[in-house]
């Protein structure tokens, strides 16, 4: 669906995106991760055609981009809001969604199943500047997804939402993958993306430091630690057990076949064991890892020949 290629964007001397690759499969959730100031809104301005890259070119679906074609493809909810306070919110939905391209009717009937759906009917002729800030947010998300845009991308979509619209929000973005939108999820908060997202790129600095399947990146930096659930003692692992906790132990094991055989020796010693699990590391961990061996390597001093 997306793809960009060495994409580099320069602001005076600083750079903000340097040599960025990656790309995005239609009808799935992406995750867009990386701290605050990492380069990920400079990213997306250049996928929504708001600023040009310097340098290396952006396609969507195979076509290089050409904003006035892919303009109407995009629905884009930056982290920063751009609602006006004063208008009433049904009266802004449906003229956000007419610059769309959208005819009053169509968009009059969508705006109206959406707010429903939400539960936003009786905020219908309130003004913007008396919604709360979680309001805001749900508002700002029917104004970006109301045209059914094909790629959806969101800027910290659950900034200000209480963990019940958090999650109404979420099955909402679910539901959009599943009908075939192609969702990119920008955001810091790592373990909001170990849930939602199939793929991710992860930046730092303006550069890409990890891009794959969340599982097969948390497969690469596994450790080989197992839980074994018991309240029973397993004194005959004492040399590999690396923490005890009130509901078992920590294990630090050479693979999962040697995992398997310490479990047949618990059954054969009658050692109850209630759950068994691979312990992986999250991103935030994993993150704070790749920066960490990045750095380390741009110390690396060359060898000489």
């Amino acid at each position: 669906m997306l793809r960009l290629s060495h994409l580099k964007k320069y602001y005076a001397t600083q750079k903000a995106v340097d040599d960025v690759s990656f790309q995005v499969q239609e009808g799935g959730i992406f995750g867009l991760l990386g701290p605050n100031g990492a380069g990920k809104s400079s990213i997306l301005r250049m996928v929504t055609g708001i600023t040009l890259p310097d340098s290396g070119t952006i396609y969507f679906a195979g076509e290089e981009q050409n904003n006035e074609r892919h303009a109407s493809w995009i629905g884009y909810m930056p982290e920063e809001r751009g609602l006006y306070k004063k208008m009433k919110i049904g009266e802004q939905a449906l003229y956000l969604a007419q610059l769309k391209g959208m005819s009053r009717f169509d968009a009059n009937k969508q705006i109206k199943a959406w707010f429903e759906k939400l539960e936003m009917m009786s905020w219908w002729n309130k003004k913007v500047e008396d919604l709360s800030k979680g309001m805001s947010q749900k508002l700002q998300f029917v104004t970006t997804v109301i045209h059914q845009p094909r790629l959806l991308i969101l800027d910290e979509p659950f900034s200000g939402l209480d963990p019940v619209n958090s999650e109404v929000i979420k099955e909402e973005i679910y539901l959009l993958a599943k009908q075939g939108t192609t969702v990119i999820f920008s955001t810091h908060r790592m373990e909001q993306v170990e849930e939602i997202c199939k793929d991710i790129v992860l930046i730092h600095k303006g550069k890409v430091v990890l891009d794959g399947s969340v599982q097969e990146i948390r497969n690469k930096f596994k450790k080989n630690q197992f839980f074994f659930k018991t309240s029973d003692t397993m004194n005959f692992v004492a040399d590999q057990i690396l923490k005890q906790t009130e509901e078992g132990y920590i294990l630090n094991l050479e693979n999962l076949a040697e995992a398997q055989s310490i479990l047949k020796k618990c059954l054969n010693q009658n050692i109850e064991i209630r759950g068994f699990e691979e312990l992986l590391p999250g991103l935030n961990e994993i993150f704070i890892q790749a920066v960490d061996g990045q750095a380390a390597r741009s110390f690396e001093k060359p060898v000489n020949a």
